[in-house]
């Protein structure tokens, strides 16, 4: 059995991206796996079957908008009922607006405080009952480098994950002595799809080059002049479950580069 078979792992917004990366590493250590987010059906479903194929355990779909707490909470549900459990909850749906402050769009901003932010809160809700009926459980907020340091232009989601780091931290407290740890990962860039969007934005509101957004904004502080992966990112998520990670909780762990150490 993997190190992680007979667990079950719902991950938020993991059609694509880091979220994507971060289910096929609990897949492949032997989780359940519930899939989240939007995108072509049959693409999801393809995504679900290839998955499936490589875990011990079973691989679910749900479309539940981040944006709609009844739609939240019947997903942590819906997820018990199909696996009997969820033992870890990975919040990492999220989305990217770039713009003056004075110029953000109002709705725009309350969409990425919803979707980035307080999404956590309802599927935290939701799961912590379960975990602590078990004794056992791992929460884990993909937070960001800008969780901990601000860049202009971003100011909603810079308010999100700050709010993400603050609350992983009030978790971590509340349920120190039931078994369960919450712990927030801040990545630096990652050349997923939603970074790859911003690129234009970052470039019109710069006055700059696509190019020049890569080598100059998005690669300026990580001293590794690398671009973070997706399958690191999984190694750090998957420690994290480990038994060797029992006594790491309420940390805001940087994997950027050496962004927020200079």
């Amino acid at each position: 059995m993997g190190e992680l078979g007979g667990k079950t792992a719902l991950v938020t917004g993991s059609t694509s991206g880091i979220g994507l990366g971060l289910a096929r590493g609990f897949a492949k250590a032997g989780a359940n796996v519930v899939l989240n987010g939007f995108g072509d059906a049959g693409e999801i479903e393809a995504l679900r079957a290839e998955l499936d194929a490589t875990s011990e355990g079973a691989v679910s779909y749900d479309g539940a908008d981040m944006t709609k707490p009844d739609e939240i909470e019947a997903m942590v549900q819906g997820a018990v009922a199909r696996h009997g459990t969820v033992d870890i909850l990975v919040n990492n749906a999220g989305i990217q607006i770039v713009s003056p402050i004075d110029e953000f769009p109002i709705d725009g901003w309350d969409r990425i405080i919803a979707i980035n932010m307080n999404s956590a809160f309802h599927t935290a809700r939701a799961a912590l009952p379960g975990m602590k009926a078990k004794g056992w459980g791992r929460i884990i907020n993909i937070a960001s480098a800008h969780g901990l340091v601000a860049s202009p232009f971003k100011s909603a989601y810079v308010t999100a994950k700050h709010g993400i780091v603050g609350m992983t931290k009030t978790v971590a407290l509340e349920v120190a002595e039931a078994g369960i740890t919450c712990n927030a990962i801040c990545p630096g860039y990652v050349l997923t799809p939603l970074v790859e969007r911003q690129i234009p934005d970052t470039a019109k509101a710069r006055g700059i080059t696509e190019d020049q957004v890569k080598r100059d904004v998005l690669l300026a502080a990580q001293w590794t002049k690398k671009f973070v992966t997706v399958e690191q990112l999984s190694g750090v998520a998957n420690f994290l479950c480990s038994d060797a990670a029992e006594n790491i909780t309420g940390i805001a762990l940087p994997v950027d580069g050496g962004w927020t150490a200079a």
